[in-house]
C-alpha cells in the first residue's frame, strides 16, 4: 500500500465562511509486502484519520492511495467490495466492534457473506479452523462476545479480519485497550500471522514500547503532518525531530529484572489459556 499527499479537511463554509479544519496535511507513506509501518503520535495528531482514509472508511479531501499499483482513492460499488477483501481493519475496542448478539461463527463469517463467498466444508469448519489459528478454542464458536475476555475478543476481531484473506490489515490502536500482558500475547500473534501470510500492517499506536516490538518502519505524526519517518532503529536510536525526542523521552524505562518477570508472567498466562 502506498499513500501520496493525503489531505483530510472537516467542516468549513457556512454563513460565517469558517475555514475547514485540516486534520491530515500532506501525508505520504509506503508499506512493503510483509512489513509493518507504525504511525505514532499523541491523540489528535491525525494518525487515526489517516488510517480511516487508508481503509476507505473516510474519503480524502486530496491525495492518492494505491494498492498493488491500482489507484483506490475513490472506489464505488463492486470495486469497493473487492477492496474490502484486500484491506481489513482491527479496531481499538474489541467489544464495541463485535455484534453482541452474534456468535463468533456469525461474526467471523460476516465478511464472507458480504463478499458473497462460499467456503469449502461450510462456515462451521471454516470458523473452527480460523479460531484455532488465532489461539481460540474452536469449541467456543457459538459463544457470544461477552463470554470472552478482552484479549480473546480482540482475537475474534483478528479472525474476522483474516476471513477474507486480506493483503493489508490496519490495526487502529488494536492493543491499547488491553492489559500489558495481554498486549504482548496479541502482538506475538500478529507477528506470527504476518510471517505466515506475508501480511502488511498499518499499525496505529501512541505506545512506543509496543511499536518497537512490531514495526519495521515508523512514521511520527504531529498536528496532521509526518514530522519524521524511517526504519525503526533510526527513529528510536537517532531521532532527528524534537517532537520524536519528546515522545521517546516520555517512555518509561523498565528495569531488566522487571521485564524478565513480565515475560515469565505472559508465558504462564499463555499456557493457562491454552489449557483452559
Amino acid at each position: 500500500m502506498r499513500a501520496t499527499g493525503l489531505v483530510k479537511e472537516f467542516g468549513g463554509g457556512g454563513l460565517r465562511r469558517r475555514r475547514p479544519f485540516r486534520a491530515v496535511d500532506d501525508v505520504s507513506f509506503a508499506i512493503p509486502r510483509g512489513q509493518t509501518l507504525a504511525l505514532v503520535g499523541e491523540s489528535g495528531s491525525g494518525k487515526s484519520t489517516t488510517a480511516r482514509m487508508a481503509a476507505h472508511l473516510v474519503e480524502p479531501t486530496a491525495g492518492r492511495i494505491e494498492l498493488e499499483g491500482e489507484d483506490v482513492t475513490r472506489l464505488r460499488a463492486e470495486a469497493l467490495a473487492r477492496f474490502r477483501s484486500r484491506v481489513q481493519v482491527v479496531f481499538q475496542d474489541p467489544f464495541s466492534s463485535l455484534n453482541p448478539r452474534h456468535s463468533v461463527e456469525q461474526i467471523v463469517t460476516a465478511p464472507l457473506r458480504y463478499q458473497g463467498r462460499r467456503v469449502p466444508g461450510g462456515e462451521r469448519a471454516f470458523t473452527r479452523a480460523l479460531m484455532e489459528r488465532v489461539g481460540l478454542d474452536p469449541d467456543h464458536s457459538r459463544r457470544l462476545p461477552r463470554q470472552f475476555s478482552g484479549g480473546q475478543a480482540q482475537r475474534i476481531g483478528i479472525a474476522r479480519a483474516l476471513a477474507v484473506d486480506p493483503s493489508v490489515v490496519i490495526c487502529d490502536e488494536a492493543v491499547s485497550a488491553l492489559d500489558v500482558s495481554v498486549q504482548a500475547q496479541v502482538i506475538e500473534l500478529l507477528v506470527r500471522l504476518q510471517a505466515e501470510q506475508q501480511l502488511s500492517y498499518l499499525f496505529i499506536a501512541h505506545d512506543l514500547a509496543v511499536v518497537r516490538q512490531i514495526a519495521q518502519q515508523v512514521a511520527v505524526m504531529s498536528q496532521g503532518r509526518v514530522v519524521e519517518s524511517g526504519p525503526r532503529e533510526q527513529v528510536f536510536d537517532a531521532p532527528q525531530h524534537e517532537y520524536t525526542r519528546a515522545l521517546l523521552g516520555a517512555v518509561p524505562r523498565i528495569p531488566a529484572e522487571w521485564d524478565a518477570a513480565r515475560r515469565a508472567m505472559v508465558e504462564q498466562q499463555t499456557v493457562q489459556e491454552e489449557m483452559a
